[in-house]
C-alpha cells in the first residue's frame, strides 16, 4: 500500500491502544505521521521512535480534545511543524480517534460526566476538525471514530458514551456531503470489542470476558489494536476515494 507514500497523517490520541495502532499502519502504507497525546509524553516519544525506525517521519504534539478553548494554539504550532518539517500548510489525513471510556448506568449519571463525555466525543471532534478543514489538502481523508456500541447495545453504563458515537456518525454523513466539492471524504470506522486498556483493560486482560464476547463474534475472538489500525490505513488510502459517508465496523462481525 505505498500509494500513501509522502502523505501526512494526523491521528489524535495516538500514544497507545488503537490510535497508536493507526498511526503505527498509517506509517507502514507509507504515510508520515503526527500524533497527539495528552498526558503520555513518553507514551508518544516511542511511537515516534518506532515510525521513524521505519524510515518515515512523525511529531508528537500535546492536545486535549476536552478543551476546544485550545484548538486554535494547537493549529498555530501545527502549522509551524508543518513548515518547519515538511515545508507544507496542510495534511492529508485526520483521523478523530481520542476518547475515553464513560460509565453512566441509569440513576448515577452526573451532569458533569455527561458534559465532559461529550466535550471530548462530540464537541471535540466538532470544533477540532473544523478548526483543521482548511489545513487539509483536496482529496484527503477525514475519518471519525465511533462505535459497535452505536449499532447493538452493550452493557447499560455506556449508554451516555454510545450515544455520543451516534452522533458523531450522524455529523459524519452531514460533513462528508459538505466536504466532497473539495474532494475530501469523510467516514467513520466503528470498533468492536478491542484488546486494549480502554475501560480499565478488561477487554485486554480478563479471559472470561475476552471468551464471552468472542462467543457474540463471528471471527470467534474480540479485536486486537492492530486489527483496526489496519482497517483505518485501507480507509485513508487512495484508492477509497469513492468511498464517504459511511459507518465501517471493524467488529470482526460481532452480534451480527
Amino acid at each position: 500500500m505505498n500509494e500513501t507514500q509522502n502523505r501526512i497523517a494526523l491521528i489524535t490520541g495516538s500514544s497507545r491502544g488503537i490510535g497508536r495502532s493507526e498511526a503505527i499502519a498509517l506509517a507502514r502504507s507509507g504515510c508520515d505521521v503526527i500524533i497527539t497525546y495528552r498526558t503520555g509524553e513518553q507514551e508518544a516519544k516511542a511511537v515516534i521512535d518506532e515510525i521513524t525506525a521505519m524510515g518515515r517521519r512523525a511529531k508528537a504534539l500535546q492536545l486535549d480534545v476536552g478543551d476546544a478553548r485550545s484548538f486554535d494554539g494547537f493549529v498555530s504550532h501545527l502549522r509551524t511543524v508543518l513548515a518547519d518539517e515538511w515545508g507544507r500548510a496542510d495534511i492529508d489525513i485526520l483521523v478523530n480517534n481520542a476518547g475515553a471510556a464513560v460509565w453512566t448506568p441509569l440513576g448515577e449519571i452526573n451532569v458533569d460526566e455527561v458534559r465532559a463525555a461529550l466535550d471530548v466525543h462530540v464537541v471535540g471532534v466538532v470544533m477540532l476538525t473544523q478548526a483543521l478543514a482548511r489545513h487539509i489538502a483536496d482529496g484527503g481523508r477525514i475519518i471519525n471514530t465511533s462505535s459497535g456500541l452505536a449499532r447493538f447495545v452493550g452493557e447499560n453504563g455506556y449508554s451516555v458514551y454510545a450515544a455520543a458515537k451516534g452522533a458523531i456518525e450522524v455529523w459524519t454523513r452531514y460533513l462528508a456531503q459538505e466536504l466532497a466539492p473539495r474532494g475530501i471524504t469523510v467516514n467513520a470506522i466503528a470498533p468492536g470489542a478491542t484488546g486494549t486498556d480502554f475501560g480499565g483493560g478488561s477487554l485486554r486482560d480478563n479471559d472470561d470476558i475476552r471468551s464471552a464476547l468472542g462467543a457474540v463474534t463471528a471471527m470467534g475472538h474480540v479485536g486486537r489494536p492492530e486489527d483496526v489500525g489496519a482497517a483505518v490505513a485501507v480507509i485513508a488510502s487512495e484508492g477509497m476515494s469513492w468511498v464517504t459517508g459511511q459507518r465501517i465496523e471493524a467488529s470482526g462481525g460481532m452480534r451480527l
